[in-house]
């Protein structure tokens, strides 16, 4: 099976890049290039492909937009945004629109094959330390305001957790061990905890153990 991406970003030369390592690779091709969120939404919609490559900042239509978009229409395509060091509000703002993961743009080619390939699998796309660290400092810097909702009430006592150790970016043979449950019964729990949240993935569960205050990032 072929890998169909599409890769969004403003920048020609960055596109272009990506598509040379996706296309020397015999089970993935680029399908579609955008240079703006609307176009992403388009292709996205025409072409099908199994994941979108999304810049954050874009002119016109935004990553974040677009992403919302592409996931209200239904489409199943994994989104991944494509970021910096510096866009954190914006990248946890992708995050909480539907996307799959992020990626960072100084990845090795490597990397970047791998996290597509995990993307179709529907697995954790990134180090759990990376992935804690960035959440980390996404949801420390990010101007929210909000009040803290408390841990979801339908959620039974084993699943809150999970939930939590999902949140700390845990495996799940790490959560297996830490429990002392089987690898099927932890996939099970977390196959529970994101259908009645109505989350797509990991990485929003990650996002919602944040919100609803189950994970606290480092010095607060």
């Amino acid at each position: 099976m072929t890998i169909r991406v599409v890769v969004a970003d403003d920048e020609e030369l960055l596109r272009t890049g990506f598509r040379l390592v996706i296309d020397s690779w015999d089970d993935l091709a680029v399908v579609g290039e955008a240079g703006d969120g609307r176009q992403a939404v388009q292709l996205t919609g025409r072409m099908r492909p199994d994941v979108v490559l999304m810049d954050v900042r874009m002119p016109g239509m935004d990553g974040i937009e677009a992403t919302r978009q592409i996931v209200a229409s239904g489409s199943a395509a994994r989104v991944l945004i494509l970021t910096t060091f510096d866009e954190d509000e914006q990248v946890l703002a992708a995050l909480r629109a539907g996307a799959g993961g992020f990626l960072l743009k100084e990845m090795e080619s490597i990397e970047l094959v791998a996290a597509i390939r995990a993307a179709v699998r529907g697995d954790t796309l990134l180090a759990p330390g990376l992935t804690r660290r960035l959440l980390e400092r996404f949801l420390r810097t990010a101007p929210d305001g909000r009040t803290t909702p408390p841990a979801p009430a339908h959620l039974s006592a084993r699943e809150i957790e999970v939930l939590t150790l999902i949140g700390q970016a845990l495996s799940n043979a790490e959560i297996a061990r830490r429990l002392f449950l089987s690898e099927a019964t932890v996939k099970r729990h977390v196959a529970a905890v994101l259908r009645k949240l109505g989350l797509r993935d990991r990485v929003q569960a990650v996002v919602a153990a944040y919100d609803h205050g189950l994970v606290r990032p480092r010095g607060s």
